[in-house]
């Protein structure tokens, strides 16, 4: 089998795309496993399939670097609605493994696309310990502040927490810092942008990634939940909802924006995710 492969990168995390709506591709966990190696196959993050789907526009399925069908992936939703675009697909509501999103593209060019990609409303925000938190933005989360995260030994430290017992079916860890030191947590000020910067460590592809899209969401509201507490007591502050918050986030692979309207008790809704989607090349792959 004959099929034309589409490389797309999104803030340094990379994908490969096939156009599946005539259903006629079918790849195993290891054929899947040998395009995305680095050494052996063309070498990404993760391989999506944009599918027909007889609601919306189109429906997204997507795989680890693993072979695995894995969770949302934000960077590779956006990567598939400037794949859709360029395919000359219009609208941009589509079905993945959590449910129906919808995107905006703000700039289209045949090389990159910035990409305004809806994610999951969030309703549950757990303490994990005074610094880090446990969350779902379509695909687990723990996300961890450090203070020093250039530094920091991601790979180390999220191998260990990848894979340990508190999350038996694994999760995604998030390596946070925000723009103060360890003892000078400030209060939330509202109408400010946010900046904090993440490092990721991906379950799936078993490495630090150059970004995460629902990483990086899940850090930003990680932060807005860690602003808003006593700094000696984490107990809640009072603030007025609802509250819209956007976010600056920095990565390895570049900035995106992550914004979302806090309406209280750990409801968060809205959530856009942000950034520029850039095709690579496309070849023909004998499969």
């Amino acid at each position: 089998m004959r099929i034309t492969a589409y490389k797309y990168q999104a803030t340094g995390n990379d994908f490969i795309i096939l156009d599946n709506r005539e259903g006629s591709v079918e790849l195993s966990e290891n054929q899947i496993k040998h395009l995305c190696d680095r050494r052996f196959g063309i070498g990404a993050d993760g391989l999506m399939l944009l599918n027909k789907s007889k609601k919306f526009a189109f429906s997204m399925v997507y795989y680890n670097a693993d072979g695995k069908e894995g969770t949302m992936c934000g960077n590779g939703g956006r990567s598939l609605v400037a794949f859709a675009a360029h395919k000359g697909i219009k609208k941009f509501i589509f079905d993945a493994v959590d449910g129906v999103h919808e995107a905006e593209v703000l700039n289209y060019t045949p090389s990159v696309c910035m990409v305004r990609l809806g994610i999951s409303d969030v309703t549950e925000v757990k303490d994990y310990s005074p610094k880090s938190y446990v969350l779902d933005t379509g695909s687990p989360h723990l996300v961890i502040f450090v203070e020093n995260v250039k530094d920091y030994n991601v790979i180390e430290q999220g191998k260990l927490w990848r894979h340990h017992p508190h999350f038996p079916g694994g999760t995604n860890v998030n390596f946070v810092q925000g723009s103060w030191g360890r003892f000078n947590i400030p209060k939330f000020e509202e109408d400010k942008e946010q900046r904090i910067s993440v490092r990721t460590y991906e379950r799936g592809v078993e490495d630090e990634t150059y970004s995460c899209g629902t990483g990086v969401t899940a850090s930003a509201i990680a932060h807005h939940k860690l602003l808003t507490r006593n700094k000696f007591s984490y107990s809640k502050i009072d603030i007025s909802v609802p509250q819209k918050v956007k976010n600056i986030i920095d990565t390895k692979g570049g900035e995106l924006i992550v914004e979302f309207t806090y309406t209280g008790d750990d409801n968060y809704t809205d959530i856009k995710l942000t950034g520029p989607a850039t095709y690579v090349f496309s070849c023909v792959i004998d499969c």
